[in-house]
């Protein structure tokens, strides 16, 4: 089967991190426009976002340079989805991930789009928690979120009422609260913010709401974008929402 066209340019990468001592593929579609680092869902890999034709709903957008998009790995199945580790450990790997986005694959998505390029993040569910705690650690490097149905509180389920400064320093709910200086500004003045969920079944949208309170705390511009009843925590509505902002809200 193929998921994406054969016509459109992609491109397979990757190396070895040292730091997650894994090797790290990544993926790239398109040859030009706004960069955007799509996360997998969950435990996923690299090519979940194309098996599941998210990357073909927003084929026509990549055909006409709007957008690249790169994809990379998830390590959850290494960190917050390994239950035979404790969440202090499942915390120093998140860290390590947070480090490998931000030092290693900014750089190489910044090698093919331009040197000084912002990226935008995007994800559905688990993806959605990546994508946000990416932009919101480093509005330098990141200028725009689209997260789906997700998350972005990770007490007290997965750490369990353990703190660290690996915890709390990749949960966007804590360290968004008391967030001060250049980071806040930037998020103030040069960020887009799309939080987007449904109300069917399986979704949470009471955690976007969450996200978008504090946001509006500290005075953060976002978009809160509450779909219906019938919108569910599944691929065909994602296929609708990714399409629906790149398409017609963010402007690039």
């Amino acid at each position: 089967m193929q998921y994406v066209d054969p016509n459109l340019p992609r491109h397979l990468f990757g190396w070895h991190s040292s730091r997650l001592g894994l090797d790290m593929p990544i993926v790239s579609y398109g040859d030009k426009g706004h960069p955007l680092l799509l996360f997998p869902t969950a435990a996923a890999d690299l090519l979940e976002n194309e098996r599941f034709f998210l990357i073909k709903s927003i084929e026509p957008l990549i055909f006409a340079g709007k957008v690249r998009v790169f994809c990379i790995d998830s390590i959850n199945r290494h960190a917050w989805m390994n239950d035979d580790l404790h969440p202090l450990e499942m915390a120093r790997r998140q860290a390590l991930y947070s480090a490998y986005v931000e030092e290693e694959v900014v750089p190489h998505i910044r090698r093919q789009c331009g040197e000084d390029v912002r990226i935008a993040t995007s994800g559905a569910s688990f993806g959605a928690f990546h994508a946000a705690n990416a932009l919101f650690r480093r509005p330098d490097l990141f200028d725009c979120l689209i997260a789906m149905s997700g998350f972005f509180d990770l007490q007290p389920g997965y750490t369990e009422g353990h703190q660290s400064d690996n915890i709390y320093y990749n949960n966007p709910v804590a360290y968004l609260t008391n967030l001060n200086g250049p980071n806040l500004e930037k998020l103030r003045t040069e960020c887009q913010i799309h939080i987007v969920t449904g109300r069917g079944a399986y979704e949470a949208p009471h955690k976007s709401e969450q996200l978008a309170q504090v946001l509006s705390s500290r005075e953060i511009p976002h978009n809160l974008d509450m779909w219906g009843y019938d919108v569910n925590h599944d691929w065909p509505w994602w296929r609708r929402m990714l399409p629906h902002y790149i398409g017609e809200r963010v402007g690039w």
